[in-house]
């Protein structure tokens, strides 16, 4: 009997109808329509990758992971329908993504509310900036806060003595989001703002509010949105009479789409971005070059390289599911409110996108270091000096 029960169990195990081990299910929600696609599209890419990697690994607490990934068609509205669908009828543990801020403060109120775990793959820092933009507690975001890019820029600008600076930034959440932290910390930074103009992001000409930021004579412009409206606006000034002051774009743009819709008007502008745009550059004490290095080479075999050029944003999926099984480590059981508390804790996580140090006040943990100024030479990024 107890030879015909063993049998039993090593058959049983064998074709895994009895004893296979439950997944935990986590939701992804990507951009992979509509204008933020390519970004979108390849986060999954980069999700998907990094999660076979973790589950050839063994997957964690015994357990694989597996993600249910749904389509946001780059708008609030599908985000935030997905976002339920994930959580109401697929059952998922936590979210990662959505892909742009306004989809992420979509989605961001609903999450708070049903207490889900989600770490979010947007710029903007109204996300977890608390205040008037509600309450962070269950919301994570692995990009670089907002304040971080822009205390990077400001630092860069100072050592360069330009102090006068003026600012062109989209109406849309991003692009206020930037407003905000430009305005707010110039004068701590040794900063004049010597003009601002707003933008539509889906615009296709901005040589007006160009040519007004200019006439305040200002040393160097900084241009906050995404997506083409960056390389449009990086074109009208490039077409303006005169000397021309310093472009700067914001941390949402360093990849090769930039350059090729800019062009030669992408020569010479300047941008705060991660790690990863100078990764053959890195000294090797850097603490994110060995992890950075790996993540370079598992893109490039992948066929990722090939179909969507390495950016600043390659990293974010990766460093997200990072986060998540470092929480679920440190949580010991796949429990939301024991992920949340575990997330709120992490220390030393190194990342692709920086090392990450979280608080209960900082659900984002990555500081200035992290970043570094690059500008477009010869049609590619270097290190800005």
């Amino acid at each position: 009997m107890p030879r015909l029960f063993l049998s039993l169990v090593v058959l049983l195990c064998l074709t895994g109808s009895a004893f296979a081990v439950e997944p935990i299910l986590i939701g992804g929600i990507f951009a992979e329509s509509g204008p933020t696609a390519e970004i979108g599209t390849a986060t999954r890419l980069v999700a998907e990758m990094t999660l076979k990697q973790i589950n050839d690994k063994g997957g964690i607490l015994g357990r694989p992971l597996k993600m249910i990934a749904y389509d946001t068609q780059s708008t609030p509205e599908v985000a935030l329908r997905m976002a339920r669908q994930l959580v109401e009828s697929d059952g998922v543990l936590a979210l990662i993504g959505p892909t742009s801020t306004g989809e992420g403060m979509a989605v961001k109120k609903y999450t708070e509310e049903q207490k889900i775990p989600t770490i979010m793959t947007v710029g903007g820092d109204a996300i977890v900036a608390g205040g008037k933009y509600g309450p962070f507690d269950w919301t994570f975001k692995v990009p670089q806060r907002t304040n971080t890019a822009v205390e990077k820029i400001y630092g860069y600008l100072k050592a360069h003595n330009l102090t006068k600076v003026a600012l062109l930034t989209a109406k849309d959440p991003f692009g206020q989001d930037g407003s905000n932290a430009l305005n707010a910390l110039a004068q701590a930074n040794g900063i004049t703002i010597v003009s601002e103009e707003n933008i539509d992001s889906k615009g296709t000409d901005f040589s007006a509010e160009a040519f007004k930021v200019v006439m305040a004579k200002p040393q160097a412009v900084v241009i906050w949105t995404i997506g083409p409206a960056a390389a449009i606006a990086a074109k009208n000034f490039s077409s303006l009479p005169g000397d021309k002051p310093l472009l700067v774009e914001s941390h949402g743009i360093a990849g090769a789409n930039f350059l090729k819709l800019a062009g030669e008007n992408a020569e010479g502008v300047v941008m705060p971005a991660t790690k990863l745009m100078v990764a053959e550059t890195l000294p090797a004490s850097d603490p994110q070059k060995e992890v950075i290095a790996a993540f370079v080479k598992n893109y490039t075999d992948q066929g990722l390289q090939a179909k969507f050029p390495m950016n600043t944003h390659s990293g974010y999926a990766a460093d997200a599911l990072t986060l998540l099984v470092e929480g679920l480590k440190k949580a010991g059981k796949a429990e939301r409110e024991a992920l949340r508390d575990a997330l709120q804790n992490l220390k030393g996580v190194v990342g692709v996108s920086g090392v990450f140090n979280t608080t209960p006040q900082d659900h984002n943990g990555l500081a200035t270091d992290s970043m570094v100024m690059v500008t477009v030479k010869g049609g590619t990024f270097v290190e800005a000096k």
